[in-house]
């Protein structure tokens, strides 16, 4: 296995093809080391004739870059620089992270690092066609972040964006989605883009804290991993041509949370300066019964103990049960544990307990510019539910279905919706996502009691063009985000058309554009702030617009029954 600093591991061939000699022949990429040596390697083969020699491979020198603990080596892909696979830190089982030891030499930086283990997967997952995945060596010791740039220099100082994986705080990787490749973004907007792992599920959050000081801050260790990858970025990020001043943090769904949870957490201080959560982050910790949270912790780890035949003053022995045993019992003590303290389920998650996460708002949170938003139809669209042919009902099919799923609402309903989204066709209502409104205006409204920046609010509403059409569903937006919709296996469900290519430029710009001055509006495309007297959002679809998305009536409307729920902030991702 490799540790992610020297050799690709044995068996995995990179899907990346290395890009001709465009790169190197356009010009030298100021401050890399060997970059002068391969310029003239490569003028010598250009006037003996030789367009096979090794220098003319656009990595026969590849760049290299010195960080605060040493040199990485990293690769070119097309016209940007790539160093995927940094350590960003080192930690014990259950102990907080810490920083790096300083090295001699070069470490290579040129593959994706482990991602953190998670429950095992069985079933191939709904969303698998429109929403492809990708997995890598797992590794406890996953502390690692891959870092895009278009130009190392320091002196460039290009906004950095810092992206924050789904999948709650259970699973995910930095690249389980073919969306999360940060090339195309990082080369589209100019920017620094860092994606990174950290550890889940019992790894990142088992409360050890009843046995012993030494496990005081074990509930915390996989996002005090966040915190300190985002310390390594502010120590680094200028020597890879990132603005350690101007750092953006974006995640969807647990993502989400993820992004939201650091404005309550006193050691994210002067971290970051812009926040996107994406179908995530309406967490409750003002309403959090601190004690209470405590207490189903502590008591999922004393159930994982009983199940690993260990008593208290074995703890230690818990850092030598292999994960497979360790995440066996946890999952186990979840269940029991919810039974005891008389909840209906318990999930791997990140407390507030008014130490190291606040349940309110850090005060210098209110410096900080938000984004808050979700997509149509979350965990209830056509994806998942219907027939696939939609689009294609006769009137009495579509009043029929309406009537179905309404009943005597049906009109009211109908009427709502089609004054709220003229532009969609009226079955369209069936699949709104309308439970996963009041929680993104429950955040930007708590953000907008104390706040000294602009907050806004977007909706994703697009519909792909596969198997009858496919509406907005929880994860939908990412490839947009990100300017990844010429990646081969997005391209299959998002058609790759005129329509999407020019839709994946306005939400990818608005993003570069927060990032970049707190603002997402464009040229072409002005986006309002959001207050409560006029909610202004960002609708994204087929014609994009900023518009008063006032949806209170068609939200209390709708039914509420199971299966017709929206975005999970914290969950994981759909399956």
């Amino acid at each position: 296995m490799s540790d992610g600093s020297s050799n690709t591991p044995l068996g995995y061939i990179s899907r990346r093809k290395m890009l001709g000699t465009t790169a190197l022949l356009g010009g030298v990429i100021a401050g890399v080391t060997g970059d002068a040596i391969a310029q003239e390697k490569q003028k010598r083969a250009a006037t003996s004739g030789s367009t096979d020699t090794p220098a003319a491979s656009p990595n026969f020198t590849p760049p290299v870059v010195q960080t605060a603990c040493g040199k990485l080596r990293g690769i070119r892909e097309g016209k940007t620089l790539s160093f995927l696979g940094v350590r960003y830190a080192e930690a014990e089982r259950f102990g907080l992270p810490k920083a790096v030891q300083p090295w001699d030499g070069i470490k290579n930086a040129q593959v994706w690092g482990p991602v953190c283990p998670a429950p095992e997967q069985v079933t191939v997952g709904s969303d698998e066609l429109v929403f492809p995945h990708r997995y890598f060596i797992a590794n406890e010791h996953c502390q690692y972040l891959n870092v895009w740039t278009q130009n190392p220099a320091p002196t460039t100082k290009k906004p950095v964006m810092v992206w924050m994986h789904g999948g709650g705080f259970t699973n995910g990787s930095s690249m389980e989605s073919y969306a999360y490749d940060g090339r195309s973004l990082s080369e589209f907007g100019d920017v620094v883009v860092v994606s990174l792992n950290h550890r889940l599920n019992i790894l990142g959050t088992l409360d050890l804290s009843a046995y012993g000081s030494q496990y005081a801050n074990s509930r915390y260790t996989g996002t005090a991993d966040l915190v300190i990858a985002l310390q390594w970025v502010k120590d680094n990020i200028e020597a890879f041509g990132g603005d350690p001043g101007n750092v953006m943090i974006f995640g969807q769904s647990g993502g989400g949370g993820k992004v939201v949870r650091m404005m309550h957490m006193p050691a994210a201080k002067g971290l970051f300066h812009k926040v996107a959560a994406q179908s995530g982050g309406n967490n409750t910790y003002r309403t959090t019964d601190v004690a209470a949270s405590i207490k189903a912790q502590q008591t999922i780890a004393a159930h994982t103990l009983k199940n690993l035949n260990l008593t208290g003053d074995q703890i230690d022995k818990l850092k030598t049960v292999p994960y497979s045993a360790l995440i066996t019992a946890g999952t186990a003590a979840l269940r029991s544990a919810a039974q005891e303290v008389n909840r209906p389920t318990l999930n791997w998650e990140v407390i507030a307990d008014d130490q190291y996460v606040m349940r309110e708002f850090c005060d210098w949170a209110d410096t900080v510019p938000l984004v808050v938003g979700a997509v149509f139809s979350e965990m209830q669209g056509t994806l998942t539910r219907g027939d696939g042919r939609k689009n294609e009902w006769s009137q009495k099919e579509v009043d029929d279905q309406l009537t179905a799923a309404f009943g005597a609402n049906k009109n009211d309903i109908v009427a709502e919706f089609q004054r709220t989204f003229p532009r969609k066709k009226v079955q369209d209502v069936l699949y709104y996502a309308g439970s996963s409104r009041p929680g993104v205006k429950n955040l930007l409204n708590r953000k907008l009691e104390k706040t000294k920046v602009p907050v806004y609010n977007y909706l994703f509403a697009w519909e792909y063009p596969i198997n009858g059409g496919i509406t907005s569903f929880h994860c939908s937006e990412l490839a947009f985000c990100f300017h990844a919709l010429s990646v081969p296996q997005i391209t299959t469900a998002t058609g790759g058309g005129r329509v999407a290519l020019a839709l994946q430029d306005k939400v990818s710009q608005a993003w570069i554009n927060f990032a970049r001055t707190g603002n997402p509006s464009q040229p072409t495309l002005e986006w309002k702030p959001y207050v409560k007297e006029d909610p202004q959002a960002m609708v994204f679809d087929t014609v994009s617009q900023s518009v008063s998305l006032r949806d209170d009536k068609l939200v209390s409307l709708l039914p509420t029954a199971a299966g017709r729920g929206g975005g999970r902030g914290s969950g994981p991702l759909p399956r």
